[in-house]
């Protein structure tokens, strides 16, 4: 599959003001977005829904669950490191990163209903069972709850996709945290 080109703003000048923006925010422009800017609609559509699910009513810890999950199932390396990198700068607990990494269950049940409902959205390919969605509300969620995890599934489609076609280069900033997925690396040696 070829790689598609890492894009600056002297390359991508419809995204200019985008990339201005994503260098603005992260401190440098990650290789996810410099390869959405080959298409500036991606990248417009990827940033401002990811700005718009971090204005819902999850946490932080919450919102990496399912951004987490989400990477896991669909086998994005380069979306797991960036997200392991941004939920340690978030504060999320250590021990939740390592098991949304390895697909463990996670301790506290509220959380771990929440990680539970978005592996079903994301296998059912968003056609739980009312008996998923009514362990969720159970849990302590609500009705705008199920509809946010649709949100975050919604934007690691775009990345997720986008890495998987593009062959999208780790960046060094998530170098240390490096993932692969389990299938991968128990057949690899």
């Amino acid at each position: 599959m070829p790689r598609f080109p890492l894009h600056t703003s002297e390359t991508a000048p419809d995204a200019k003001a985008l990339i201005a923006n994503a260098e603005r925010v992260f401190g440098f422009l990650p290789n996810l977005l410099a390869t959405m800017a080959e298409a500036p609609a991606l990248l417009e559509g990827y940033m401002t829904l990811a700005s718009i699910f971090d204005k819902s009513d999850l946490s932080p810890t919450e919102r990496q669950i399912i951004l987490m999950v989400n990477n896991r199932l669909n086998g994005c390396t380069y979306c797991m490191a960036a997200h392991t990198a941004i939920s340690k700068s978030q504060g999320v607990p250590d021990d939740v990163v390592a098991s949304l990494r390895d697909g463990s269950g996670l301790t506290d049940p509220k959380l771990e209903a929440l990680r539970v409902f978005a592996v079903k959205i994301n296998e059912s390919r968003g056609r739980p069972e009312q008996s998923d969605v009514d362990a969720l509300l159970s849990a302590g969620y609500t009705e705008r709850t199920v509809l946010e995890v649709i949100l975050g599934t919604a934007v690691k489609v775009m990345s997720n996709y986008t890495n998987h076609i593009a062959s999208t280069p780790l960046d060094n900033a998530f170098s240390a945290v490096e993932w692969t997925p389990a299938e991968l690396s128990s057949t690899s040696g």
